[in-house]
């Protein structure tokens, strides 16, 4: 394969990447509902089980009491919903995140998120479509977020998360987690998103020299996802664009520092043939406050 014929493979992958993240659990973990977020307490609890459960993936509107939304679809399931009540002393932006987290780790892909007024109104969210009222607040004090995960036998499921602060400042965060039956399309999800481990994001610093902010626990869940065979692993480099630089300048920068992660991998154990570099520099933007300025987005794909 020729050298522009890697460098566009690389890019479809790293366009595919930026939206889907594959799965890195088992199935019988995948069946679980995300681990609760440690400062709230469990209100109630409901199995869910339905042959058209309503699933939003785009802003909520109500018109003459119907509810009505770009992109929704009504899918049959099977799953529960927990109500939780978040802690004075935490704050649902802290919850939500946690489920975010929790999600990514399973390898999960956001289908659609929305917050505050952009959502539509919290009283359809609370009483038409979760069909909980302690869920009404106010419309500017809510967030929401659809993920979806599949393993590699094409099972899938669905996570819902939708977090209000109510006019007593309480506040909660209303979580579902369904098993989508077989054969129904969800907007927006490829199963074949399995395939893909990531990304891990490492803000790396430097010039000449480089310093890469890999955890331990990010590097050995790296190795374990390079030691499958045929794993390939690779590199999008961005960069930031400093005060006078050209383009062609900050894209150099990144390049090295995938060059110079590549060689630090090595040394840990992945092979420098599994490993695919690609300098984006800031080229691509995503709008996602952690995966901004100077880092290396880290993909392995399985065969």
């Amino acid at each position: 394969m020729n050298n522009r014929a890697v460098v566009m493979k690389l890019r479809s992958l790293l366009a595919f990447a930026v939206l889907a993240f594959g799965s890195v659990v088992s199935a019988s973990e995948l069946g679980k509902p995300l681990d609760a977020f440690a400062q709230s307490s469990l209100q109630s609890a409901l199995d869910i089980r339905s042959s058209g459960h309503l699933v939003l993936m785009s802003p909520v509107r109500e018109i003459r009491g119907e509810i009505r939304s770009d992109v929704m679809a009504r899918l049959p399931v099977n799953g529960k919903g927990q109500l939780f009540e978040i802690n004075r002393d935490a704050s649902r932006r802290a919850a939500q995140e946690h489920y975010r987290s929790e999600l990514q780790a399973r390898g999960g892909q956001i289908l659609f998120e929305c917050s505050g007024v952009a959502c539509g109104r919290s009283n359809v969210w609370a009483n038409q479509i979760f069909e909980q009222p302690r869920l009404l607040g106010r419309d500017q004090d809510q967030d929401y977020f659809v993920g979806a995960v599949a393993d590699v036998d094409g099972n899938r499921w669905l996570t819902l998360v939708y977090t209000v602060t109510r006019g007593n400042q309480r506040e909660y965060v209303w979580v579902e987690h369904l098993q989508v039956a077989t054969g129904a399309d969800i907007p927006g999800f490829q199963a074949s998103a399995a395939r893909l481990l990531g990304p891990i994001i490492v803000p790396w610093q430097g010039g000449v020299t480089h310093r890469f902010d890999l955890s331990t626990t990010d590097r050995r869940r790296l190795g374990e996802w390079a030691a499958e065979e045929g794993a390939e692993v690779v590199l999008a480099a961005f960069s930031s664009l400093e005060n006078d630089e050209s383009l062609n300048d900050s894209i150099a920068r990144a390049e090295r520092a995938a060059g110079a992660l590549a060689d630090v991998l090595a040394k840990s154990g992945v092979s420098r043939e599994q490993v695919r570099t690609l300098a984006i520099g800031p080229g691509v933007q995503v709008a996602d406050p952690n995966r901004t300025g100077d880092r290396i987005e880290i993909l392995v794909i399985k065969r």
